[in-house]
């Protein structure tokens, strides 16, 4: 049995034959893993074509060594955005079509039994700090404009699966925060028009490709739990531990109905000890692995300044507490 088996029985909500599996939303730390440096974000922008291309390749050598030595199932795929600053290091983001090169090598070069992961949005979640007043008053004040922003990020998150589908991802994520650590961000009658309808033709649409659909959202959850497991859905990832979610009472709520992705604390991994981690990640494991339907992971995404030795201890809990 190999790690593939693992990941395709977790989201099928059936216990794996080997091991629960390791996935990260976002990884940031594969510098640190290998003691090499992934290019990627205004550094790639400045190479030449012969230049990048050698770029890629030695970036899926750095992702894919760090994937075995870490036991990862899934590897998300460099994303199309976000660098912390101008000239501070760039967070794992490509241009389009590099983007899809990188995607293409890791795709020839990879385990079979390692699957690609990439965030393709397709559901609109909370704004952000830039427009947030002005999308707030337009819920109310021009929700046709809402409409409209939700059927571009479909249309949009569904042509990115679409692409990233043919050169070999097998797992789709929108990334779509829908609430904060008070509870939902939109009210009942506002994710009936604004969210569920899109969910539910996105990840119909992401199935319709043999891929799996996977919702991002952090914050406290507990009232849309529902709603997720009835959708086509095959997994939420986060189940964010600083928002009060507890992966057992999640666990117990969806009775198999919805995989769970995470959900090791992200702060942990960033200021606690090794030791904490460990312990931690033990707890998780022993109460929820049963059954199946786990996917262990942080809770959102691993920083870069995460220290190494705590990582690494999440990687020993699940060696000790993981397996079948």
């Amino acid at each position: 049995m190999t790690k593939r088996d693992d990941l395709l029985a977790a989201m099928d909500c059936r216990t794996p034959p080997t091991a629960v599996p390791i996935w990260e939303l976002e990884f940031h730390a594969w510098d640190a893993v290998s003691g090499r440096r992934v290019v990627v974000g205004r550094e790639f922008e400045s190479l030449t074509p012969a230049e990048g291309e050698r770029a890629l390749h030695a970036n899926a050598e750095i992702l894919l060594s760090g994937c075995e030595q870490l036991h990862h199932a899934a590897l998300t795929v460099p994303n199309l955005y976000w660098e912390i600053a101008p000239g501070q290091p760039a967070y794992l983001w490509l241009p389009p079509d590099a983007r899809r090169r990188q995607v293409e090598i890791l795709a020839a070069e990879k385990p079979a039994d390692l699957t690609l992961a990439a965030v393709t949005g397709g559901i609109i979640g909370m704004p952000g700090a830039k427009n947030y007043v002005e999308f707030c008053y337009k819920l109310f004040d021009a929700p046709e404009e809402i409409d409209e922003t939700a059927r571009r990020a479909l249309a949009g998150g569904l042509e990115t699966a679409r692409r990233m589908r043919e050169v070999g991802v097998e797992m789709m994520v929108s990334a779509s925060d829908l609430a904060d650590n008070r509870g939902p961000f939109y009210n009942p009658q506002q994710m009936d028009r604004f969210v569920w309808p899109y969910l539910r033709q996105w990840a119909e649409g992401v199935r319709a490709m043999d891929a799996f659909a996977v919702l991002h959202s952090d914050g406290d959850m507990t009232e849309l739990l529902d709603g997720l497991a009835e959708s086509p859905l095959h997994a939420w990832q986060a189940v964010d531990p600083t928002a009060g979610m507890d992966m057992r009472r999640a666990k117990d709520r969806l009775a198999g109905r919805l995989c769970l992705a995470g959900n090791v604390d992200c702060g942990l991994l960033l200021t606690g000890t090794p030791a904490a981690v460990f312990d931690a990640t033990r707890d998780l494991l022993t109460t929820c692995k049963g059954g199946g339907g786990l996917i262990l992971g942080a809770s959102n995404a691993v920083q870069p300044e995460v220290p190494m030795d705590n990582y690494r201890a999440m990687i020993a809990a699940w060696e000790a507490f993981g397996q079948y």
